[in-house]
């Protein structure tokens, strides 16, 4: 039987009683977690890895990917790979790839893409914590994805690729203007990179030569063989660098658990417009120093920079003294 004291419960204790009941009728074991905020344990070393540069630059013959190669690599502490280089590295030192290599070639043939994939990777699985440009591969689709899982397997994506797109006829108006220094490459123009002296290199003093396809006609068949293999390159890698900036789903992560830091490791796809390497220099320059604070500038850089600084102090105030006089 129900007792009178229970019966005349009040109103304010049944409510407070109603509480307790809803707030313990729920077991906690089955309650279901939630997570906010939270990362993949390895997040900080992907995020790490992203900042270092892993670059490919294309660009028409003539748009100045050399020259703009050579002032990186002046001016940043960055490790510049030649495929060609590197293959005639690993034939002269009788690799087993470079074996493989020359074979192939004194038969006339095509080296295979499994091969130079090879000869490419054996020096870059050696610089995971470097900075590094890549010339000369890979030059079609089938290298380009060849070259991607590698990478990726090795958890070393490229971070930067740079198109630089200058428009044909500037290129094809200037070529017959253009000297290079054979042993060094460099490049000179008469029309808006002049060598100190007419016809000679200005570090060294040696001749300057014309290259033997620096013509109207054999531009024009480099043009045609650069559209149809590039295009599906930078098509490519323009796909890449959008998926890249997608959020990625940690398949083993809990249906309630939401994360905010995880995500693929981001490339760019950076298009160069200026005429001439002077104009589409400090573009480049802007966007590396901008996504990759970790690059460091070469001491040497560091200090001509300084120097002009200070000289351009100095003859201002010498100017500012000047102008007191009068």
């Amino acid at each position: 039987m129900l007792s009178l004291r229970a019966a005349r419960t009040s109103p304010h204790n049944l409510q407070n009683q109603t509480r307790r009941a809803i707030g313990y009728s729920v077991p906690s074991q089955r309650a279901l977690p939630f997570f906010l905020n939270t990362k993949a344990a390895n997040d900080d070393h992907e995020h790490g890895q992203s900042h270092f540069l892993r670059m490919l630059m294309f660009g028409k013959p003539g748009a100045g990917k050399g020259t703009l190669s050579a002032r990186l690599v002046s001016k940043y502490d960055i490790v510049s790979l030649s495929t060609g280089d590197l293959l005639r590295q690993h034939i002269a030192e009788r690799t087993d790839v470079g074996l493989e290599a020359e074979e192939t070639v004194a038969r006339g043939g095509l080296i295979p893409d499994e091969i130079m994939l090879k000869v490419v990777t054996s020096k870059l699985d050696a610089l995971y914590n470097k900075h590094w440009i890549l010339d000369g591969f890979p030059r079609t689709l089938g290298q380009a994805r060849l070259l991607d899982r590698h990478l990726k397997k090795k958890n070393n994506p490229l971070t930067l690729v740079v198109n630089i797109d200058v428009p044909d006829d500037i290129i094809l108006s200037r070529i017959s203007d253009r000297w290079v220094h054979l042993p060094s490459g460099r490049v000179y123009n008469m029309s808006y990179n002049r060598p100190k002296a007419e016809g000679y290199d200005d570090l060294t003093g040696e001749s300057l030569t014309k290259r033997p396809d620096d013509n109207p006609e054999v531009f024009s068949r480099r043009l045609t063989q650069f559209y149809a293999s590039t295009s599906p390159l930078l098509n490519h890698y323009a796909h890449v660098a959008r998926s890249s900036t997608t959020p990625a789903r940690n398949p083993h992560q809990h249906p309630h658990q939401l994360t905010f830091h995880r995500s693929q490791q981001k490339m760019i796809l950076k298009t160069l417009s200026g005429a001439t390497s002077d104009e589409n220099w400090p573009v480049l320059d802007q966007a590396i120093h901008s996504a990759f604070p970790t690059l460091k500038e070469r001491a040497i850089s560091r200090d001509m920079r300084i120097n002009d600084f200070n000289d351009a102090m100095f003859a201002h105030r010498l100017g500012a003294g000047a102008g007191l006089q009068e």
